[in-house]
């Protein structure tokens, strides 16, 4: 049972030492994204202008911007799903408490429909 809990201490990786990027939801994902833009983003200033210095500021700057918005960008879409599942998990709850009394609104719907024939 140690190795068990020796195994989970070592998936964990924190950058920085303070973001745990395992359990931090989007922040892998977003991590990914930014190295990839700031070694885009550095080499493509490298290449137009050989100008080192500048190509890691760029680089830099490239790898802050896309991390940034790339996180919130998840972050947004999550909180957008849990928002929605929360709308059809109270909606079915509501169904379910509901079907077959008076205040049923697919009973009512049914009773004016036929009442009027």
């Amino acid at each position: 049972m140690a190795v068990e809990g020796e195994e989970e201490k070592t998936k964990s990786f924190k950058l920085l030492g303070i973001l745990d990027i395992q359990n931090t939801p989007c922040a892998r994902e977003a991590v990914l994204h930014g190295s990839a833009a700031s070694i885009l983003v550095g080499l493509g200033h490298f290449l137009a202008t050989s100008r080192v210095k500048r190509s890691f500021d760029f680089g830099v700057g490239g790898f802050m911007l896309t991390t940034l918005g790339s996180w919130f960008y998840c972050r947004y879409n999550n909180a957008k799903l849990r928002m929605q599942q929360k709308l059809i998990k109270d909606g079915l709850k509501n169904k379910v408490m509901y079907e077959g009394t008076s205040l049923d609104p697919t009973r009512k719907q049914n009773s004016s429909q036929g009442g009027g024939s």
